[in-house]
């Protein structure tokens, strides 16, 4: 599909507000526990965000599999609010760091980050109340970060079978992609029926194993994705404000949050999740744009009322 430079359609804010790795110590305003969790989401929904994309914390402070967790932040969430909730197919990887002592006598302190069991991840499908929307990523890639890194596992019949599971439970998919090949791999699945048009990408750029974020990159996967594709960007780190803006210039959907930038310009940490969305609410009444409600969200993704 092209993009389209001159789109006044609603934009589809979606707000990521922990993450898969890093904690408080990264930006103390980072919610955490699932009360935190739930007023930002509130806080977020009032500023203008349509979806919150979803990762919970154990009492460690560290991503969690445990079902329980999920079931208590989404229902709190849902009670807050009707914003629309989204979870993370990754979960998010825990960070183990270990420290040893060289043989100078100083100290040496290594991290690594260990990622969940692709079982821990299908067993998402059980959370209770249901969410209204899922994600998948679309094909596996060495997942490298300042912490650490590793294979990120994502086989084509892990996906068949939570795809499955998705329709099963009458949820929406959201497809992250990460390069053009993972894009192949879509439309793989949909050839073979297991996923139905239309669909709506994640187009993740500037994750070290994936995609470099350019220009160049971000056009040739909009120019990839089947016509009738809702899509939005997802850009971690520095080139999150000016890459998201590029996106939402040509038609795209943005997401946002501290899970993918900490800084809300150079030096200067992010006061909220709801900062963010309110920034991204000016920018798209700036260029002719206005953020879609919930009800308009559910409609352009087809998502059950």
């Amino acid at each position: 599909m092209k993009p389209n430079l001159l789109s006044e359609k609603k934009v589809i804010i979606t707000v990521a507000i922990t993450g898969g790795i890093h904690g408080k110590w990264a930006n103390p305003s980072l919610p955490i526990t699932p009360e935190e969790q739930a007023q930002d989401a509130l806080e977020c929904y009032n500023a203008g965000a349509s979806i919150l994309h979803l990762h919970v914390r154990g009492p460690d402070g560290q991503n969690t599999a445990d079902i329980n967790v999920y079931n208590e932040v989404v229902k709190l969430i849902g009670e807050k609010c009707p914003i629309i909730r989204q979870i993370g197919n990754g979960i998010g990887a825990r960070l183990e760091t270990t420290t040893t002592i060289t043989r100078y006598g100083r100290k040496a302190v290594k991290s690594k980050i260990v990622q969940p069991s692709l079982e821990e991840r299908l067993n998402l499908l059980t959370i209770e109340p249901i969410p209204e929307m899922f994600t998948i990523n679309a094909g596996s890639f060495e997942f490298r970060t300042p912490y650490g890194g590793g294979l990120f596992d994502n086989p084509m019949d892990f996906n068949r079978k939570f795809v499955k599971g998705c329709k099963k439970l009458g949820c929406g998919i959201e497809i992250e992609v990460y390069d053009l090949s993972h894009i192949a791999n879509i439309m793989e699945l949909v050839d073979k029926g297991i996923l139905i048009p239309p669909l709506h990408f994640s187009l993740v750029l500037g994750i070290k194993g994936g995609a470099p974020a350019t220009v160049k990159n971000l056009l040739s996967m909009i120019e990839q994705l089947p016509e009738g594709s809702t899509w939005q960007v997802v850009i971690v780190g520095k080139f999150h404000l000016r890459t998201t803006l590029i996106a939402m210039s040509m038609g795209g959907n943005v997401r946002t949050g501290l899970e993918d930038t900490i800084y809300y310009q150079k030096g200067v940490p992010v006061k909220s999740n709801a900062q963010l969305v309110e920034r991204m609410v000016r920018l798209a009444q700036e260029i002719g744009r206005e953020p879609a409600t919930v009800d308009e969200a559910k409609e352009m993704l087809s998502l059950k009322k």
